[in-house]
């Protein structure tokens, strides 16, 4: 499979991400703050719930917010995203294929599709990753991928049914292929262990990363009794 990142030829700079860990009745999330060290320019991924947390967190990076990413449209991900960008007068990036999926609306949404975006002086890369929703993205920036509800460290999203728990499996692939092992992981949720692992650590230990084959994965990702899916960190 060809590579869809690019091979710049200068050095980015490091990028700074800060976890933001939102609560709301039995729900947990977690947001990324992500600002160029240069710039000072930044992206919050999948915003939901905690307004203020995200204002402090933008204060104390003395940053300022120049885009939203969304990796998928279910509410969790997403009920911050038009507030933020009503806010700080800055864009929410969606796929085209979730806009469409979802019929997601917003003032300042811009549908995307794989070209990279810039933010100061780094880049952000999305990866189509189907599976959980038609039209998820993961996003790459630097040595860290935001993966939505795609990869988690302990599992992946969930399938409705045959056909998207193929796709997942296909993206689950294409992850892998594309993605360096020292990669760090940062997910929209926690089952356990923290965001930041290392892809090589996951790989060995995830067990939807074991499977080489579609009809057996998707039996899996799809059997009863995962009730417990939905049991999120609390610590």
């Amino acid at each position: 499979m060809e590579s869809i990142i690019p091979n710049f030829q200068f050095a980015m700079p490091t990028p700074e991400v800060t976890v933001l860990k939102m609560s709301h009745k039995f729900m947990i999330n977690y947001n990324y703050l992500v600002v160029d060290p240069i710039t000072r320019e930044a992206v919050i991924v999948d915003p939901a719930w905690q307004t203020e947390k995200v204002d402090e967190a933008l204060v104390e990076a003395n940053a300022h917010l120049v885009g939203v990413l969304v990796t998928h449209s279910h509410p969790d991900h997403i009920d911050l995203a038009a507030p933020l960008s009503k806010k700080y007068e800055c864009p929410i990036w969606m796929s085209k294929q979730e806009v469409k999926f979802s019929n997601y609306r917003a003032e300042h949404l811009v549908p995307i599709d794989e070209s990279p975006l810039k933010v100061g002086n780094i880049v952000v890369q999305p990866i189509f990753t189907p599976g959980h929703t038609p039209g998820c993205f993961c996003f790459l920036i630097g040595d860290n991928l935001f993966t939505g509800d795609v990869l988690f460290a302990e599992g992946c999203g969930m399938c409705p049914d045959t056909e998207s728990a193929y796709s997942m499996f296909e993206s689950l692939q294409r992850i892998r292929t594309l993605i360096k092992p020292a990669t760090r992981i940062f997910p929209g949720h926690s089952y356990g262990r923290k965001p930041g692992q290392l892809f090589e650590d996951v790989t060995k230990e995830n067990i939807y990363l074991q499977f080489d084959k579609k009809e057996s994965f998707a039996a899996f990702r799809l059997r009863s009794g995962q009730k417990k899916s939905f049991i999120f960190n609390f610590s």
